[in-house]
């Protein structure tokens, strides 16, 4: 890919991961194994675009893990996710691959059961972090629970699930290299600055 193109909308994400070479065989890959309700998800596509808007090449070996997400009540065995990423090693031996059946996320988060892969990402701690792609016949598909405008705006706020886990989402933060990474990024430490007016687990971000 020569130039990236402007991204402003989710369609912009979808263009951007269908044109960038790696990304795109990457989500083939998932693709190809024909997982339930499978994705790739979190720093592959918000680190890609966060390097977009920093006028960055993306560079997605510096990627230190590539999180893919399906949703399998039946079988909940980490050995079926292990199976998983030896298949995907098989397709692509040098990628990070990390698999997580999102039907038994929730007991390692404290949450309720998820409903679907939708429903496990909508969980994670930051509104950027949230997001998944998928490629369904080499077009790709990409999900934003809480929508498109703080990953597109370089916001860091968290979902409103963590509004009882902050020092969670603070330790998390202060775990990560963002800002000297990508230093237009506004990070929103508190849940008062994140959500200035009353706000509950069914709102969602407006697109």
């Amino acid at each position: 890919m020569t130039s990236a193109p402007p991204l402003k909308t989710i369609s912009d994400i979808e263009r951007l991961l269908e044109a960038h070479a790696d990304l795109h065989a990457l989500l083939v890959h998932v693709e190809i194994l024909e997982l339930p309700d499978a994705w790739i998800g979190a720093g592959f596509i918000r680190n890609s675009v966060w390097d977009v808007l920093h006028g960055r090449e993306i560079d997605a070996s510096r990627l230190n893990d590539v999180d893919v997400l399906f949703f399998e009540p039946d079988d909940l065995r980490k050995e079926h996710e292990a199976d998983i990423e030896r298949r995907l090693r098989t397709l692509a031996p040098n990628v990070p691959w990390s698999v997580k059946n999102q039907a038994r996320m929730h007991l390692r988060n404290g949450d309720a059961p998820y409903h679907d892969t939708f429903d496990a990402i909508a969980h994670w701690a930051e509104t950027a972090t949230a997001v998944a792609a998928r490629s369904r016949n080499g077009k790709i598909e990409v999900m934003l629970p809480h929508g498109s405008t703080d990953l597109l705006s370089l916001i860091v706020r968290p979902t409103p699930s963590f509004k009882n886990k902050m020092d969670v989402y603070r330790e998390r933060l202060a775990s990560k290299d963002w800002s000297a990474r990508w230093p237009r990024l506004t990070m929103l430490m508190t849940w008062k600055e994140a959500y200035p007016t009353p706000h509950n687990s069914f709102d969602r971000i407006d697109t």
